[in-house]
């Protein structure tokens, strides 16, 4: 386990309204305000969209993602974290249970997800760490390291 400690910095409160896509919209909205690395929650509704929902292989390396297409309005409950990327570009990685009638969906919504009406994004900043996400070249994907 590696670690890294931060305060709380400024909290935003976000509405998110119909078509609104899951990354991009928390992602712009973080460069808007210069905000590099939060905790993010989130709730409302999502149409279309795609969830990553495993790897194909747990052993293959690198990690080649299973993905899944949604159909029909889900109900979300979603967490995340925003770090930048290498470039310094804020990136958004959150994880969400998407339920529809009687089933429930888990994935990450980093192919993107179209908010459904509304959604409520509480992303709450976290100031005085430096960490960035990095490509891991063994896992193809990147991860939360030092600069």
């Amino acid at each position: 386990m590696r670690t890294a400690e931060g305060t709380v910095g400024r909290v935003f409160v976000l509405r998110l309204e119909d078509g609104d896509r899951i990354p991009e919209c928390i992602e712009r909205f973080a460069a808007e305000k210069g905000l590099l690395r939060a905790f993010c929650t989130l709730l409302g509704g999502i149409g279309e969209g795609r969830l990553v929902v495993g790897p194909e292989d747990a052993t293959g390396r690198p990690v080649v993602p299973m993905t899944l297409g949604l159909v029909g309005v889900h109900e979300i409950a979603a967490v995340g974290t925003l770090f930048p990327a290498e470039d310094g570009t804020a990136r958004l990685h959150m994880h969400g249970a998407l339920g529809r009638e009687d089933e429930t969906r888990t994935g990450c919504v980093r192919q993107g997800v179209d908010v459904w009406q509304v959604a409520e994004a509480v992303v709450v900043e976290i100031v005085g760490t430096n960490l960035v996400r990095k490509l891991d070249p063994v896992l193809g994907f990147q991860v939360l390291s030092e600069p």
